[in-house]
């Protein structure tokens, strides 16, 4: 087996969640340590670590269980800072920081 890459998406990773409706606040909890914010546009947004592709299939449960839509699942590299906010309607992507 090889070792693992530097761009390796198994193991621990930055995460932003974005839902299209705003979270009671009573769903913090839930979330454990991730941060949730909602938004100004009418989303909230899940951030934080996750430890592997396990947990983050086991969060896609818990965010599916609170009933908002989906909007975007992005594994933010820990070198930049969050992605940009995408607004659902559009169909255009946001650009991206160019790697060295």
């Amino acid at each position: 087996m090889s070792a693992m890459s530097s761009g390796d998406t198994h193991g621990p990773g930055r995460y932003e969640i974005r839902l299209k409706g705003h979270l009671h606040p009573r769903w913090t909890t839930w979330f454990d340590d991730l941060t949730v914010t909602n938004e100004d546009d009418g989303t909230t947004v899940l951030r934080g670590v996750v430890v592997d592709q396990s947990a983050l299939h086991g969060l896609l449960h818990k965010v599916r269980d609170t009933g908002l839509p989906l909007v975007s699942v992005v594994r933010v590299p820990a070198d930049e800072s969050p992605v940009a906010p995408v607004d659902p309607t559009s169909h255009t992507t946001p650009p991206r920081k160019a790697r060295p």
